[in-house]
């Protein structure tokens, strides 16, 4: 005990066993131990800018349902049907409630309810299917709406666990977001008699998924542990560890609280006693040590008591919500304390207590991507200006909650599209590098281990040049089963060395095409239109998305989008392809008027339009599913989607490579929801950076086992990773993209494994030098994508490879790997000939027309 009280005494950085010794403090050690916190909670509130200040939110608690499709054996808050009149609180009860608290000076809509109650309970089905709701989160949504628009209070969202897309849905409605991650001990979610025994939602696993995923979608978050409920010291340490673990890595934990257990009657665990005050201190203080001082931290008010005085020593540097009007529903025998008496108790204890917004200070000052541009107005509207603290004497009135007028605006480097070509980027990183990404050693730790080794030369032939044993076997096993290949025999192939085991495999994969789709070296002309690249994903391997702040930042209007697409109609294009940024300000119906203006300036264009990554936006921003999403956005004008956003879909990868990326799930909903409505799309792999051989594999079996059950995709593009200016490079972490090698086997074995699904496998000219794409078309690739006009995301990146290239350049291609060239559209049919002959008379490029020289007539 002596040497950890010393250890936080000196600001030595403690270990899991001295945190859990610290947790047994008591008397003087006790004294000992909390002025070690106090001293890091003062330095916290020192680098805040707000020395002695403790905060809390004047909100209203609004429980919107107390159904719940879990078991808690503590909770009062959950009931069933019979004893609630109805399911769920109304529209006018949630306003009802929501307007007292506006007309107390509450600034805090607190939104608690049980976790998907429709799941267990048919009179929540029933309820939410007669009012037009697809589930509880979308009457969460309009209800938070609601409030916005009519009351102004803050929305705060507890709806428990949520997916990554539901956080998508829900960040632009509510400022923040929350939910306790209450213990990891997952024994007293799985053995029979445990507190979350029966409550599918209280996976600890589960719930820490939830707090990265709000993390990685920059959604300003509480959580927190409850303390006494049965978890051992060393489980409470290692909650905490975990919490630290988010925080870190993310940087989206604004608060943590720390509740002790009070035992309810009524309950499975009505006889189980109560948290002691000492402990409850103790893990206070155990907590602020071990979370720093950066993190806020609170010990909710109502069930402390006359304890207050010791957490404040011990600390916390927050009170939590505090209501004048409403109870708290979830401990209903715990009336709230008078804000008049707590802040007297602040001030006996030599701190001013301020009111703060439910989004904290810091998470204001950050700005987007943390704040929702449609929240803004609603924030600043109630907040002090320098401190970000609630305006003292503001009274929150309604305002609109709306998408913004012009979303697709006329702003920054709109020329970048070939200045990228003559002038180059501005700077070879964003300028939020450091913040946007989050903490790169954590992101460093993350990474396989067996990337780290990639690349490496080594001797992998046999004498005099011949085929290793084991590398002969494997492509024995290739020749007479392609699809059917085993994963050992596939990665043995994918180690091909050079000379004669890369030549083998490469002449294995050529056959293969030859017989599933002849020699014909298809391309498209096509114009790539990237309506902005302002985005705040944070996807560590994109150097194309920048702050609207930065030099590089541009946003094209409607009116610029559809005269390119003029112009590649012009030039005999048949397909425009459309991505974009996820710009926070872009509503979600913006890609709809995006395929129309395209359509309605060019009928006759194939419009091959967002990523699965826009789709979710999409769906997310304008609340439908990703179904009724598509099919808006194929009425619209869109004929099929581009499969990128893939990367590696493994998440164990994707969270590396990405902070707030869709997960591989999300990716595998979005294309075979739209297969199964009848819109193709591609697919793509973005390899040779913080993968494995065996994500390869993983990710091209993935691809074949989805085409054998949709039958949806045109082609399989591989897209090797271009790292010059990857922050994810630029921190390190990275690899400097495939060898060349790997390049050609990669190739080889996409066409081996997909062999009688996907019949073209396209390469990459944008990524690849001209050699290695005629090697790989001589290795099983058929095709090399399109005339491009313009590209911009692989240039920001450092592709050396040009921006566009005309159709003799496309086919010099074909040419230099002894095979013919064939004009194709986006689905691999035969272009109209009418069209053929516009686009070889411009070369399928277009060049803006040359000025009449002065004087001529």
């Amino acid at each position: 005990m002596n040497r950890a009280l010393r250890r936080a005494r000196d600001a030595v950085a403690l270990d899991a066993a001295e945190a859990e010794v610290l947790l047994h403090a008591r008397g003087s050690d006790l004294d000992r131990l909390c002025e070690a916190a106090g001293r890091v909670r003062d330095a916290g509130l020192l680098a805040a800018g707000r020395p002695g200040v403790v905060t809390y939110s004047r909100k209203v608690f609004i429980p919107l349902t107390r159904l719940c499709r879990d078991r808690c054996h503590y909770c009062t808050f959950a009931t069933v049907p019979g004893r609630l009149p109805a399911p769920y609180l109304s529209p006018d009860e949630v306003l009802e409630t929501a307007r007292a608290g506006a007309a107390a000076g509450c600034k805090e809509a607190l939104f608690t309810l049980g976790d998907r109650p429709e799941d267990r309970w048919p009179q929540a089905r029933e309820w939410l299917d007669a009012r037009g709701y697809d589930d509880t989160l979308s009457y969460v949504r309009a209800m938070a709406v609601l409030v916005l628009e009519e009351t102004g209070l803050l929305p705060h969202l507890n709806p428990g666990v949520l997916s990554w897309t539901d956080l998508q849905r829900l960040k632009p409605v509510a400022p923040s977001m929350g939910m306790m991650l209450e213990t990891t001990a997952t024994r007293l979610w799985s053995e029979p008699g445990g507190p979350h025994h029966g409550s599918p939602d209280k996976d600890p696993a589960v719930r820490l998924r939830v707090l990265e995923d709000a993390g990685r979608s920059h959604v300003p978050f509480t959580t927190g542990i409850l303390v006494g409920i049965g978890e051992t010291h060393r489980e409470r340490v290692d909650a905490l560890l975990a919490i630290r673990r988010t925080a870190r890595a993310y940087q989206g934990i604004q608060e943590v609280i720390v509740q002790n257990f009070r035992a309810k009657p009524d309950t499975a665990m009505r006889n189980a006693p109560d948290t002691e005050t000492d402990e409850l201190a103790a893990t206070v203080a155990v907590a602020r040590l071990l979370l720093g001082p950066g993190i806020r931290l609170q010990a909710p008010p109502n069930l402390v008591g006359a304890d207050r005085a010791l957490l404040l020593r011990a600390g916390i540097d927050d009170w939590g919500g505090v209501s004048p009007v409403t109870p708290d529903h979830v401990n209903p025998e715990r009336p709230w304390p008078q804000i008049e008496e707590l802040a007297a108790q602040s001030a006996a204890a030599g701190f001013t207590l301020r009111e703060r917004l439910t989004i904290h200070p810091e998470y204001i000052a950050r700005g987007e991507p943390w704040l929702d541009p449609r929240l803004r107005g609603h924030v600043e509207a109630l907040a002090e200006p320098g401190t970000a603290l609630a305006a003292e004497g503001t009274v929150p009135t309604g305002r609109p909650w709306q998408e913004p007028e012009t979303p697709l605006a006329d702003t920054g480097r709109t020329d970048l599209f070939h200045t990228i070509d003559s002038a180059g980027r501005t700077a070879d990183r964003r300028a939020d590098f450091d913040a946007v990404y989050g903490d790169w050693d954590a992101v460093a730790a993350a990474v396989p281990a067996a990337a780290t080794r990639l690349g490496r030369q080594r001797d992998r032939t046999g004498p005099a040049g011949r085929l290793r044993p084991g590398f002969a076997a494997a492509l024995r096993a290739a020749e007479a089963d392609p699809a059917g290949l085993a994963d050992g025999h596939a990665l043995t192939l994918l180690d091909a060395g050079p000379g004669a085991e890369i030549e083998a495999l490469a002449s294995l994969a050529d056959g293969l095409r030859a017989a599933a789709v002849g020699d014909a070296v298809t391309y498209v002309v096509t114009r790539n239109i990237n309506f902005t690249n302002v985005c705040y994903t944070g996807c560590r391997f994109c150097a194309f998305a920048q702050r609207r702040t930065d030099a590089d930042a541009y946003t094209l209007s409607l009116g610029q989008i559809g005269v390119r697409a003029e112009q590649a109609w012009q030039a005999g294009a048949g397909e425009v392809c459309l991505q974009g940024g996820i710009h926070p300000d872009l509503p979600g119906t913006a890609y709809f008027d995006i395929a129309a203006e395209v359509k309605r300036r060019t009928p006759g264009m194939h419009v091959h339009a967002f990523s699965p990554m826009e789709v979710v936006n999409g769906a997310a921003r304008t609340d439908l599913s990703i179904a009724d999403w598509l099919t808006a956005a194929r009425e619209a004008g869109v004929d099929s989607l581009p499969g990128t956003a893939a990367e590696i879909l493994d998440d164990e990868v994707r969270w590396v490579l990405t902070k707030g990326k869709l997960p591989a799930a999300a990716w595998i909903e979005v294309v075979t929801t739209a297969h199964r409505l009848g819109i193709p799309t591609t697919a793509t792999m973005m390899y040779g950076h913080v993968d494995t051989p065996r994500h390869w594999v993983d990710h091209i079996r993935l691809i074949g086992r989805l085409q054998e059950e949709t039958g949806g995709f045109t082609e399989f593009v591989l897209l090797p990773f271009v790292h010059t200016n990857a922050p994810v490079y630029l921190a390190g972490i990275a690899r400097p993209g495939p060898t060349a090698l790997e390049n050609r086997a990669v190739h080889a074995l996409a066409r081996i494994l997909l062999h009688g699904r996907i019949g073209n496998i396209q390469t990459s000219w944008v990524k690849l030098a001209h050699p290695t794409v005629v090697e790989v078309l001589r290795g099983g690739v058929n095709d090399v994508g399109g005339t491009l006009m313009e590209e911009t995301i692989s240039r920001m990146a450092g592709s050396q490879q040009g921006s566009a290239k005309g159709v003799a350049d496309l086919e010099q291609l074909a040419a230099d790997a002894g095979r013919p060239a064939r004009m194709r559209t986006t689905t691999y049919g035969a272009v109209d000939p009418g069209r053929e002959a516009v686009a070889r008379a411009h070369d399928g490029l277009w060049r803006p027309a040359p000025l009449p020289l002065v004087g001529r007539s």
